[in-house]
């Protein structure tokens, strides 16, 4: 069986200590799960927390970043990949997810929650906004895809496991 894939999606540069702090425990639940975390692999905010927490759990993360080369890379994950693609990444590390959990906001941040709920792909925030939420929300409604606003890392990854639960204790 292929591990699950998540993707820890949020701000880079000038990310929210609060935001930070839920990608490093987002990342060693995916771990404590058996599941791949996957970011935007940047030394730099989410991306980097995500996959300190994942490495801290002993657990593999895979980052996809924006440019031709591993320069500028989070030091803590298992596998560095350099796309080229600059933000246009962002659809590739959605499409590779199974889910997305988003920590904090910004427009990046925003066209991957967009992206991941147009390709139908369980998503959810934590600690969003009540303006963020409610406009997620509605184009989840509109894709018909698997939305959740939450207050914890661990209530995000609780409701994954619920959503890509087969109904027989398997991954989807």
């Amino acid at each position: 069986m292929t591990a699950l894939c998540i993707a820890v999606v949020g701000p880079g540069d000038g990310a929210p200590a609060g935001s930070v702090a839920d990608a490093e425990a987002l990342g060693r639940l995916v771990a404590a799960h058996g599941w791949v975390t996957l970011c935007g692999g940047r030394d730099a905010g989410v991306m980097a927390a995500a996959a300190r927490g994942a490495h801290a759990a002993g657990g593999l993360s895979i980052g996809l970043l924006p440019n031709a080369d591993r320069a500028g890379a989070a030091p803590a994950l298992t596998v560095a990949l350099p796309t080229g693609l600059g933000e246009a990444r962002n659809a590739v590390l959605v499409t590779a997810a199974d889910a997305v959990v988003a920590c904090g906001m910004n427009p990046g941040t925003a066209s991957e929650v967009a992206l991941a709920l147009r390709a139908g792909k369980p998503t959810a925030l934590v600690r969003a906004s009540t303006e963020a939420a409610a406009f997620f929300a509605s184009l989840a409604a509109q894709a018909g895809a698997a939305f959740h606003a939450v207050a914890t890392p661990d209530e995000a990854v609780e409701w994954i496991a619920r959503e890509l639960d087969d109904g027989a204790g398997e991954p989807r």
